[in-house]
């Protein structure tokens, strides 16, 4: 009887997954695009590989609104998300100031209506700080948000554009204060901040447990109303890991309750303030949370932190070589597919001028929309990831060789085409020998500027998720390190400009000569 029970446990030893694998595919963890998400999306992704699973990181998704409908339609399985914001921002409810409650009504509304499951705390909230300089605050005696009121509409403020819109944010507080500003400007997370001590804007939102209040030495006024509602730091999962995964459940969930404000608070200044890189700081948080083991590797605890820029490009410049490679593959992709569909639509439209400008100016439009909000638009159809920025960097590259070619090939010198006529070559013949060659400059010169556009327009797809150079600008500007913008903007610019020099030389070889 032992025997048999050996065999058995053995044979489904190796059929049945394991309670620490129990899903094939890579668990995909998601970030906001601001330091501390960054952080405790790299902590959920190292504790979940240290308990055999793999990972796939998706940092920086453009906005609450964005990563919870990724989240919603199973294209990420979890990301960092604070109840005061699942609360109000996502379920439209009015707050109440008990952490309890609030947790207790997301958790059960988001799993009614949405699927998706709230875990335990992580153990501090992090709520929004209105702050001002100390010199601001000292001059015009601000203390708390209703002495903001009074003063406000003299004041510029500079806000992120989730806070701008969102119900717990500029709206709800000109509700609760009456406060009204002279001028609001949207910025980015960490560009605020510069903008704040700079003097551009007089005031800005940032969030309690920010290591650029400390760094900038900031005021941050009492919310003396108590508007803004508890918000309680937890991993927001989606349906499809509970079901596919749930030891990842259990693993997420050995972080609730360990991490303080002060913990958050410390290891915010190490990412924000030290320059240490976000990896680095998750490592050492687990370590000392007890829920990894010391990887045996030594390394300076501040390395990288005070380096170059050189020097960081080049202890980088795997990362930066593979985001490279996938930049590469948004445009070349896109730029393809846009010639394939412009070049032959330009030549009918030739042949049919009174359509041509109709259509051609309903393509124009794609190029007022702004390419983070047609990104955006492309979630709910496509998700997230490479296929919804490929399909965005298509339309943006239709217009101007769709332009060219058509104004090309209507335009190509006439006298040369009224002698191809007068010698009797057919339409094909002129179009192929005579009308074509003679645009092929003018074509040229729309895909070239096509291609440049392309590039750094695919820098903004690191807001849906598709990776590319811009994952390392984004994280730059959130984390205010200008090493990693430079990482990331100076290899776009060198591409640009080597897929301008390319097309430039095939520009060359299909020019005819004079």
């Amino acid at each position: 009887m032992v025997w048999l029970q050996l065999l058995l446990s053995g044979v489904l030893g190796r059929v049945l997954p394991s309670p620490q694998s129990d899903v094939v595919r890579p668990i995909i963890v998601a970030s906001k695009p601001f330091g501390e998400s960054y952080l405790l999306a790299e902590i959920f992704a190292q504790l979940l590989e240290a308990r055999g699973f793999r990972v796939q990181r998706r940092p920086g998704l453009g906005a609450t609104e964005i990563a919870f409908q990724a989240l919603r339609t199973n294209q990420i399985d979890v990301y960092p998300e604070y109840t005061g914001t699942g609360l109000l921002a996502i379920l439209g409810e009015r707050p109440s100031e008990d952490p309890g409650q609030v947790y207790r009504q997301v958790s059960r509304e988001f799993r009614e209506r949405y699927g998706v499951r709230w875990l335990p705390p992580l153990g501090f909230q992090n709520t929004y700080a209105i702050a001002v300089r100390q010199e601001t605050a000292a001059r015009l005696h601000l203390t708390t948000l209703s002495d903001l009121a009074r003063v406000s509409r003299s004041l510029r403020a500079g806000l992120t554009p989730d806070f701008i819109g969102r119900a717990d944010g500029l709206p709800g507080l000109e509700r609760a204060y009456g406060i009204s500003f002279g001028q609001v400007r949207a910025l980015l997370p960490a560009v605020k901040y510069q903008a704040l001590s700079a003097g551009g804007v007089d005031v800005i939102d940032g969030y309690s447990t920010d290591g650029f209040i400390e760094r900038y030495n900031l005021v941050v006024l009492k919310d003396d109303r108590r508007f803004f509602p508890p918000y309680e730091a937890a991993a927001l999962t989606g349906a499809a890991l509970s079901r596919d995964a749930p030891s990842a459940i259990a693993a997420l969930s050995e972080l609730s309750g360990l991490l303080s404000e002060s913990d958050m608070r410390r290891l915010n200044r190490r990412i924000e303030v030290d320059g240490v890189p976000v990896p680095r700081v998750a490592g050492a948080a687990l370590l000392a949370l007890g829920l990894s083991k010391p990887s045996g590797k030594a390394s300076s605890p501040n390395k990288g932190a005070d380096s170059g820029v050189m020097t960081y490009l080049w202890a980088e410049r795997r990362t930066i070589l593979s985001l490279t490679l996938r930049h590469l593959l948004l445009v070349g992709v896109s730029l393809t597919a846009a010639i394939a569909v412009s070049l032959p639509l330009g030549l009918a439209l030739e042949r049919s001028r009174k359509a041509a400008e109709p259509v051609i100016r309903g393509v124009g439009l794609l190029q007022t929309l702004p390419s983070i909000a047609l990104l955006a638009f492309m979630i709910p159809l496509l998700g997230i990831g490479v296929v919804p920025a490929l399909v965005a960097l298509f339309l943006y590259s239709l217009y101007p060789i769709l332009r060219n070619t058509y104004t090309g090939v209507r335009d190509a010198a006439p006298g040369a085409v009224g002698a191809a006529w007068a010698l009797g070559m057919t339409p094909r013949q002129i179009l192929r020998q005579v009308r074509l060659p003679l645009a092929a400059p003018v074509i040229m010169a729309g895909v070239r500027t096509a291609a440049v556009i392309n590039v750094g327009t695919a820098t903004l797809a690191a807001f849906i998720g598709a990776g590319g150079l811009g994952d390392l600008i984004s994280a730059g500007l959130a984390l205010s390190d200008t090493r990693m913008i430079l990482a990331g903007a100076l290899p776009a610019a060198v591409l640009a400009l080597l897929v301008d020099g390319m097309l430039g030389w095939c520009e060359r070889l299909v020019t005819p000569l004079s």
